[in-house]
């Protein structure tokens, strides 16, 4: 099992001078603290136009910094909008080796295309065909950062002509790809393409394990033939996380800003927007069926039948808690937990102290069998993703007297004898 922090840079109203400033420094505090403290992967969204849900509408600017203080956590894009409309495969293909030459290695590249008509409609993508595009660029992004030159590519949604993107990634043939996941429906298209799943749902261990089955059943057929060139095996999920000592501390700490999480993406996408007018934190509140008294008292004697809407979060409690938390979903066969520390309005101090018990009193555990775990998986799956690879149409490479020449925008001015030929 391996670890992430996860950032969409929630940042609830009222907003006062300063605030987006110290959300983005304390964020990357808290990247450097859990690369310190052995965290695997740290994870930032891309979003556009979600005040209060999400900031994070440059993750490559953020990412940047984030390999700039760090050294061993994997700097992961997740996501990365690939349509073109957003970024054009080219920048992405050029921003992504670029993170990956900077954080010597570390680049992760999750492909994403959006879901709100904020974001949709705000850069004009039909909503019927977004997952089309973006699975069309993403295989052309994968082209480029391997291909020298890469031969060009013409479509109803972008063109480029022949040109070598540069720079190449560290990492070859390139980083590892992933791919957003919400529904059983997405993890199967996942396990088809060779990339990791990053399941933005909160699962409990079964449906976690049907989840499971489903993709590495689909990676060890003949239906997985991969959008890139390589094959990225894995299956990280997201949980609430809020660790104390105390468990009704743990729910007063945590449980608002994960039910804030899902309650603002809800009213982005249920709910009519007026941009610059939000009153999301504020509709949460009042719209708030159980507030911390409550559901601090049903913890008290939580167990398995206790009426919904009073159970408190998975992922937050002790660390003997969060411990079982893992082992189930381990069990389940998961291969990564990310934690969504930062939601609401959860608090710097409380992330950190988070972070700190958690690496303290729950990572040993799990660490000392990543390796062994690590290469079983490996053995394990290399003879089907050498058959997936084996599937794959790649695009064909060219011939030198093939390439195309650039020419020249003005003509050279050659001079002789003092006088322009």
């Amino acid at each position: 099992m391996q670890f992430g922090v996860f950032y969409e840079l929630q940042l609830p109203k009222p907003w006062n001078e300063g605030d987006e400033h110290r959300l983005f420094q304390n964020s990357l505090k808290q990247v450097e603290l859990a690369d310190r403290l052995g965290i695997d992967y740290a994870w930032a969204v891309e979003h556009h136009f979600l005040e209060e849900y999400s900031h994070c509408a440059s993750p490559e600017v953020f990412l940047a910094a984030a390999a700039g203080r760090t050294e061993n956590i994997k700097i992961g894009h997740g996501i990365r909008q690939v349509i073109p409309n957003y970024n054009h495969p080219a920048r992405t293909a050029e921003g992504i080796a670029t993170l990956d030459l900077v954080s010597n290695g570390r680049a992760q590249f999750g492909i994403g295309e959006g879901a709100t008509r904020l974001e949709l409609h705000g850069f004009g993508i039909p909503a019927r065909e977004k997952r089309n595009m973006a699975l069309e660029a993403a295989e052309q992004v994968a082209n480029m950062l391997v291909m020298n030159p890469y031969p060009g590519y013409e479509s109803e949604n972008f063109s480029v002509p022949c040109r070598n993107v540069v720079p190449k990634p560290l990492q070859k043939p390139h980083p590892p790809m992933w791919m957003a996941c919400t529904n059983r429906d997405t993890i199967r298209v996942a396990a088809k393409l060779g990339v990791g799943a990053l399941a933005f749902s909160f699962l409990d261990p079964d449906e976690a394990r049907n989840w499971s089955k489903i993709y590495y059943d689909i990676i060890k057929s003949d239906e997985c033939v991969p959008i890139g060139h390589a094959v990225n095996a894995n299956i990280a999920m997201v949980s609430a996380f809020s660790l104390h000592h105390d468990r009704e501390t743990a729910i007063r700490q945590g449980q608002e800003g994960f039910e804030f999480f899902g309650f603002a993406m809800r009213q982005l996408v249920a709910e009519d927007v007026k941009p610059g007018r939000t009153t999301i934190w504020e509709d949460f509140q009042a719209q708030r069926k159980v507030n911390d008294d409550e559901m601090v008292a049903a913890a008290a004697g939580q167990n398995e039948n206790d009426a919904a809407g009073l159970m408190h979060a998975p992922g937050i409690g002790t660390p003997d808690d969060f411990r079982a938390h893992v082992r189930k979903f381990e069990e389940a066969g998961v291969d990564q937990i990310i934690f969504l520390q930062q939601a609401g309005r959860n608090t710097h101090e409380q992330i950190c102290d988070s972070l700190n018990l958690f690496a303290e009193e729950v990572l040993p555990e799990f660490k000392a069998k990543q390796a062994a775990k690590a290469a079983a998986k490996e053995a394990e799956l290399a003879p089907y993703i050498e058959a997936a690879l084996s599937r794959k149409q790649k695009m064909p490479t060219m011939k030198d007297e093939d390439i195309p020449i650039v020419r020249a925008s003005v003509k050279s001015v050659q001079v002789n004898k003092g006088k322009a030929a």
